[in-house]
């Protein structure tokens, strides 16, 4: 029989993540994070919508390993298709954990998300992107769903108003609401609450007419930061659906080398 090379023989590759570790320290989340991937989300106006998101995912990891296999982080999403549905995302928690081996899992799902709006006099049509993001994570055969939704307004300053001879000067926030809910609550709608709780809330397009109505409404409706997460936390408050939230306001001041923030967390 003719002998058989030792080049041709199987080369066993050493498994190093299952290696015991002896330092006795579990971790908490270990994964993968800033990954690119198609995913079609629930759209109020037009049922779906189709977006990029940057994902994360976790698990956690016992004391006595190594380390945990990445590539399995990334076998996982690919199984479920090409498209991250929202309603798929409870399956890619379990498989997870499942493959991984793992007590608990953690997804994290960032994107841009697209409304169109009318500007307010001209009503010419134009997209505002705004940035969504989906927190959960199993554990104990439970789902913890967080809603994330970014938005930015107009604030003008009450104080600056009242003593200023010539006008008032405002600027650009940013508003942060995280929320978490008992029955679902849409994206647009978080928007929406934002926007109302702002002096004016902003538009990718606007003509001259439309320039002119946007600063007299935020001049008649200043507002501090600290009313802006005010504002949002009581419309939160009247929602039953909601069950906790936390609300962030940071204002890119126009007049001072600083910003202005406040934050409100309730349930």
């Amino acid at each position: 029989m003719p002998r058989t090379s030792r080049k041709n023989l199987p080369t066993k590759l050493d498994d190093k993540q299952s290696e015991r570790d002896h330092r006795e320290l579990r971790i908490d989340k270990v994964g993968v994070r800033g990954l690119r991937f198609p995913i079609q989300v629930r759209d109020k106006a037009r049922s779906v919508q189709n977006t990029v998101a940057t994902i994360g995912m976790f698990v956690d990891l016992p004391k006595e390993f190594k380390g945990t296999h990445m590539s399995r982080f990334i076998e996982v999403l690919n199984a479920h298709g090409s498209v991250i549905h929202v309603e798929n995302i409870n399956e890619i928690l379990h498989a997870l954990r499942k493959k991984l081996n793992a007590a608990t899992s953690h997804l994290e799902i960032e994107f841009p998300y697209f409304m169109v709006k009318k500007s307010p006099v001209s009503r010419q049509e134009s997209l505002m992107d705004y940035i969504a993001r989906f927190d959960a994570t199993a554990m104990d055969g439970k789902i913890d769903f967080v809603l994330t939704v970014k938005a930015n307004v107009t604030t003008l300053c009450p104080c600056s108003k009242a003593i200023a001879k010539y006008g008032a000067h405002n600027q650009r926030g940013e508003v942060t609401v995280a929320l978490r809910f008992k029955k679902i609550v849409w994206i647009e709608d978080v928007i929406k609450i934002i926007e109302a709780s702002a002096s004016s809330e902003l538009y990718a397009l606007l003509k001259r007419q439309d320039e002119k109505a946007v600063t007299e409404r935020a001049y008649e409706n200043p507002v501090f930061v600290e009313d802006l997460v005010r504002n949002v936390a009581l419309r939160l408050n009247a929602d039953a659906r909601v069950s906790w939230y936390k609300v962030e306001a940071e204002n890119f001041e126009s007049i001072h080398n600083h910003n202005a923030y406040a934050c409100i967390e309730k349930g």
